[in-house]
């Protein structure tokens, strides 16, 4: 779907594509804007040390940006089944058959999402101090990127985690704090590692 679609889809009323897209495809941005960064350090006369890594950092922001994007697609289709069957009788036989299965699908893949900008925010870490020093600003805004999609990715894990059980709903939600905060510090760093 070109960008332009996307945003209509988004726009349109209707419940998906949502914020679970939304958040794929903002982490989708961060790993792309991170690989400009590292293709502007490879070949650098300064950085010759660091070319085994940036090469590698390439392919791992390929494989980042792809997952995301496709993440995206998998938020909107689990999130439609889930708004189908929330839409039918409590007592309808294929709601209590699917129910609880489309819950846990709706909860895995922003779960995945939110796990994908923390791995991120680390490769952002590790490349802060061996990429091209004119490109820090965008480095730093890929982790801003990353972290926005870690704490937009955890709101769909916590409004759709109340449809869990007790026991693993406060599971869920305690785990989601622990990444979100991690989130957060790891965007502090690169923020610090790459100020003008």
């Amino acid at each position: 779907m070109r960008l332009s679609e996307f945003l209509a889809a988004v726009g349109a009323k209707t419940p998906a594509p949502g914020g679970g897209a939304v958040a794929s495809a903002v982490g989708a941005l961060a790993a792309a804007l991170a690989q400009m960064v590292v293709n502007y350090s490879i070949g650098k006369k300064n950085l010759l040390e660091q070319q085994g890594e940036l090469q590698a950092a390439i392919e791992t922001l390929e494989k980042a940006r792809a997952h995301l994007l496709d993440l995206a697609q998998q938020d909107a289709s689990a999130y439609a089944v889930l708004n189908e069957l929330q839409k039918l009788p409590p007592e309808d036989a294929r709601r209590v058959r699917e129910m609880a299965p489309a819950v846990e699908r709706a909860v895995e893949v922003p779960w995945t999402v939110l796990l994908q900008a923390i791995e991120l925010l680390k490769d952002f870490e590790r490349l802060a101090p061996i990429t091209n020093k004119f490109l820090r600003s965008d480095l730093g805004i890929a982790a801003v990127l990353a972290d926005a999609t870690a704490r937009s990715a955890a709101w769909n894990v916590r409004i759709n985690a109340m449809d869990l059980s007790p026991a693993k709903k406060a599971e869920v939600l305690a785990a989601c704090q622990r990444l979100i905060d991690e989130a957060k510090e790891r965007c502090r760093r690169v923020e610090l590692a790459t100020a003008v």
